[in-house]
C-alpha cells in the first residue's frame, strides 16, 4: 500500500483554487505566513491574471498553498513512499519530505522569484506548452527560433522557453505541423540557460542553510532520479536553469511500485499527464475535490 505525491508547478494558479483550505485549522499557520508575502487580500487579487502570474506572487502563493494543503491532509493519509515537485513544486516537495519547514520554503520561494526576475530584467520571455510534436521536429524548431526545451514531459509533449517574440514566431510553424500550443502564466524563461545566473546565485544563497535529510525519497527535476542527502542543494538550485526531466521523474516514481498518485496544488495538469502515461496507476489532483474528506476517501479506496 503506497502513495506518491507530486507537487504542482507555476502556471496552474486560478482564482477558485483550493477554496476549502481557507476553512482548515491545520492550514492557517502557513496561510498566514504566505499572506505576509502577498497581503491579506491575496485571494481577491487573484482575479487579476497579470498580478497572479508575477513571479513574486506566484512562487510564494503556490509554495504556501501546497504546503498548507499537505499539512491539512498528512494526518489522514499514509506516509508517502516517494515525493516529487514539478519545477517550483520542488520547494513544497522538499518541505513535505522534511528537508526544511514552511517558513524557510516561503523565504526560498520569494528569493527564487526575485533572483529569476532580476536575471530576466528587460526581457520579454515566457514558457509555452506544446503537444503533438516529435522530438526531432522540436529540435529543428528550437534551433530555428532560438528556443530551448525547458520541460520534457513525454515523447510528443514538452514546454518551450524563450523570448516572447521567438515563441510567437514559432507558433505558425508549430500549428502547421499539428501541434497544440498553450502559453503558460509564467513571465520568465524558466529552466533554460537564460536563468544560469539566477541558479548560481540561488546555490550561493542556500549553501549555508541547514537542510535536513529527506524523510521520504525525493525525485529530482535536475536528474530525474532520487536524491541523496549530499545532492539536495545542488539539485534544487540547478533545476532553475536546466531542463526539467519530468518524464524521467514519473518513471522513477512508477518504479517504486506506487498504487496511486496525488497531485498537491492547484489545477490537475500533473494528474492528467500521469494518467496518460501510466493509466494502470490512478492519479488525481486535490483541486478536483471540494473538501479534504473527499480526497482522503479517494486515496483510501485507491490504496486498497
Amino acid at each position: 500500500m503506497s502513495l506518491a505525491l507530486v507537487f504542482s508547478g507555476q502556471g496552474t494558479q486560478h482564482p477558485a483554487m483550493l477554496h476549502w483550505l481557507d476553512r482548515q485549522p491545520a492550514a492557517q499557520a502557513t496561510l498566514a505566513l504566505m499572506a505576509g508575502y502577498l497581503g491579506p487580500d491575496w485571494r481577491q487579487l487573484l482575479v487579476d491574471p497579470d498580478w497572479a502570474s508575477r513571479n513574486q506572487v506566484a512562487q510564494p502563493l503556490l509554495t504556501g498553498l501546497s504546503i498548507a494543503a499537505w499539512q491539512t491532509l498528512a494526518g489522514y493519509l499514509p506516509e508517502p513512499t516517494v515525493i516529487a515537485g514539478y519545477s517550483l513544486g520542488e520547494l513544497p516537495a522538499f518541505c513535505a519530505a522534511g528537508v526544511f519547514d514552511a517558513d524557510m520554503a516561503l523565504h526560498l520561494a520569494g528569493q527564487r522569484a526575485q533572483l529569476m526576475d532580476r536575471c530576466s530584467a528587460g526581457q520579454q520571455a515566457g514558457l509555452t506548452g506544446v503537444t503533438g510534436v516529435t522530438a526531432q521536429q522540436m529540435a529543428v524548431i528550437c534551433d530555428t527560433h532560438q528556443l530551448a526545451l525547458a520541460i520534457r514531459i513525454a515523447p510528443d509533449r514538452c514546454v518551450l522557453g524563450g523570448s516572447q517574440a521567438a515563441l510567437a514566431a514559432a507558433l505558425p510553424l508549430l500549428t502547421a505541423i499539428g501541434a497544440h500550443c498553450t502559453p503558460l502564466a509564467v513571465q520568465v524563461s524558466s529552466h533554460t540557460s537564460q536563468m544560469q545566473v539566477a541558479a548560481e546565485q540561488f546555490a550561493v544563497l542556500i549553501e549555508p542553510m541547514p537542510f535536513k535529510p529527506a524523510q521520504t525519497l525525493l525525485v529530482s527535476n535536475f536528474t530525474g532520479a532520487g536524491l541523496a542527502e549530499s545532492t539536495l542543494k545542488s539539485a534544487l538550485a540547478g533545476q532553475i536553469s536546466a531542463m526539467v526531466r519530468w518524464d524521467d521523474c514519473m518513471e522513477t516514481i512508477s518504479e517504486r511500485g506506487v498504487r496511486c498518485v496525488l497531485e498537491i496544488g492547484p489545477g490537475s495538469s500533473l494528474a492528467k499527464i500521469w494518467n496518460s502515461a501510466y493509466s494502470e496507476i490512478p492519479a488525481r489532483s486535490i483541486d478536483e475535490f471540494q473538501s479534504p474528506q473527499g480526497i482522503v476517501r479517494w486515496v483510501t479506496s485507491a490504496l486498497r
